[in-house]
């Protein structure tokens, strides 16, 4: 899809009669997440400088249930997806519930005609069950990432990012992820002039740092399988500074290391050094957000080392610096 060009009526080039308009549609779902309704509603909202015009429909005209209580008065169905440049899938609660048959066919119909397919946080869901994202690296939020994976096992999940561009399909995490996508979107259709001024009415960042990793509970450790190896693994976070090995873990269950490493996996869904080292990043985390502590001091209480080992780790992880994370994060720093 070629970029948009702004409006300016006093640009020459414009000066006869303004763009064509770039149609967007906002398909609200049953259990529609109010934020991520909203998001896209303030981002492409009719404003001088942009060519978007917005509409909101729904699988029928009328009222659409929504989460928290709230319920959308929707003037449009699925009619609005077959003229729309742009079709937006705000995340909606269950988010594995089958996507309706009529609903699954727009969307399809809508991107065959070339039309760009958005989703916000659990939205992701209903691409995949429209089989729009097969084949494709797509994100969710973090917290319903593992469940996407494996009710679409081919979708290329990942959970760390902010949002996934694939050209004609775009996805993004949860909730505020959405607003990066959106102004990601305006940037590339507008430029980054009209995606900043676009962040600065909403007193929101044009570009964020980092991945949804970042965001993602300390502590956050999925577990797949069984807990027979749970006090090892609470003994090794209490041995998180120390030379720790697999074999140690081994030996303390009372394992060959083949048999341990095959048990871990199975519980955790990672080889033990991986876990380790996913600890000790978390670890980390917390002591950025609730001490001043030196990098270097963290970085070695954390078991990485040296700060310059923290932070290649950090980056890998979380897609952001531990300088950035505290300043984020930290509950030691003031305004």
């Amino acid at each position: 899809m070629p970029p948009l060009a702004p409006y300016d009526p006093h640009d020459p080039q414009h000066s006869s009669a303004p763009p064509a308009r770039h149609r967007v549609a906002v398909l609200v779902m049953p259990g529609a997440l109010p934020l991520d309704v909203g998001i896209p509603l303030q981002v492409f909202a009719e404003r001088p400088g942009t060519s978007y015009a917005l509409s909101i429909c729904a699988e029928s005209p009328g009222a659409v249930p929504a989460a928290s209580g709230l319920v959308y008065q929707v003037g449009q169905g699925l009619e609005a997806l077959a003229s729309a440049d742009t079709v937006i899938v705000p995340g909606y609660a269950p988010p594995d519930r089958p996507v309706p048959q009529p609903v699954r066919e727009a969307l399809v119909a809508a991107h065959e005609r070339g039309a760009r397919l958005v989703s916000i946080c659990y939205g992701a869901f209903a691409l995949a069950d429209a089989g729009l994202l097969r084949g494709r690296r797509a994100t969710t939020h973090w917290d319903a990432a593992a469940q996407l994976a494996r009710t679409h096992p081919k979708v290329e999940v990942d959970p760390n990012v902010l949002f996934v561009d694939e050209g004609s399909v775009l996805t993004s995490a949860g909730v505020a992820a959405g607003l990066d996508l959106c102004l990601y979107i305006v940037r590339k259709d507008l430029g980054p002039r009209t995606a900043n001024e676009i962040a600065r009415r909403l007193v929101a960042s044009p570009r964020r740092a980092g991945g949804q990793a970042q965001y993602q509970p300390t502590g956050w450790m999925p577990v797949a399988g069984g807990e027979q190896l749970e006090e090892v693994r609470t003994w090794a976070l209490t041995h998180l500074d120390d030379d720790l090995t697999t074999q140690q873990m081994a030996d303390r269950a009372r394992m060959s290391r083949r048999t341990f490493e095959r048990r871990f996996v199975e519980e955790t869904g990672r080889p033990p050094h991986r876990w380790i080292l996913g600890a000790r990043v978390d670890l980390a985390r917390r002591l950025l957000e609730d001490s001043d502590l030196p990098i270097d001091q963290i970085a070695s209480r954390a078991g990485l080392g040296t700060g310059a080992n923290l932070r290649l780790h950090f980056r890998r992880a979380l897609g952001t610096s531990p300088a950035e994370y505290r300043r984020t994060f930290s509950a030691t720093l003031t305004q």
